[in-house]
């Protein structure tokens, strides 16, 4: 396309820029203007915007993942250790918990309750995989005793500067919680772990195990019963 223009009394035929051209050299003048902004990196994201990483396109961002699993290991680690000490394969156990969660991350509709569900992908594995065991295990560790809040067991001993004696006596006594729970049916000893390690709530254990809520809390209060009458000295003392 051309215009006419005059010079020296002499008309002239000058080219037009096509729209095309414009539009070129303005966005790149503009392009080069904008500063670019480095990505932000996964160690200074939210576990919110992580978890969004994650669910977005067709698989889970691995590097946001990774950044997750560095963040929650300890706590998968921390609930099978709970939940099944004996086991000489809870790291499987552990990369089994990280598959499922990658498969079904996307499946969390909250993100906000992201720790609660892993817990229970934690829970459900473990309980999966003890229905297939025939041996006999010892789901509980009181390394790390929990308080509960309804007061109806309490298993911490309180003490600053323990002496020689108390910590003796400490350590006997949490021998014998050991061995009195041993002494509990599986089913007991899996719901007391449950309840007082994992401190989930009734419903939620009984959705896990496949009982009705009435079961769970039966359970709970005869292991509990159980296990104050063989400690009855200790609780006195």
């Amino acid at each position: 396309m051309e215009s006419q223009a005059s010079l020296g009394g002499k008309d002239v035929l000058a080219p037009i820029p096509s729209m095309s051209q414009s539009i070129s050299v303005s966005w790149s003048t503009v392009e080069a203007a904008v500063p670019k902004v480095p990505p932000v990196q996964p160690e200074k994201l939210s576990n919110y915007d992580l978890i969004l990483r994650c669910q977005e396109g067709l698989n889970p961002d691995r590097v946001a993942f990774a950044e997750l699993l560095r963040r929650y290991q300890s706590h998968v680690d921390k609930i099978l250790y709970h939940l099944a000490p004996d086991w000489q394969d809870r790291a499987d156990l552990a990369q089994e918990v990280w598959i499922r969660v990658y498969r079904n991350i996307k499946r969390l509709h909250e993100p906000v309750k992201f720790q609660g569900w892993l817990s229970r992908i934690a829970t459900n594995l473990f309980y999966d995989e003890l229905r297939k065991r025939k041996r006999v295990a010892q789901p509980l560790s009181l390394d790390a005793p929990r308080r509960m809040d309804d007061g109806d067991m309490d298993w911490e001993i309180a003490a600053d500067n323990p002496s020689p004696e108390e910590d003796m006596t400490t350590r006997e006594f949490y021998e014998q919680l050991r061995e009195a729970i041993a002494d509990l049916p599986e089913v007991f000893r899996t719901t007391i772990v449950l309840r007082e390690i994992e401190g989930m709530a009734y419903e939620e254990i009984a959705e896990i195990t496949g009982v009705s809520l009435g079961t769970v809390k039966s359970r709970i209060a005869r292991a509990r019963s159980r296990l104050q009458s063989q400690l009855q000295t200790y609780l006195e003392a």
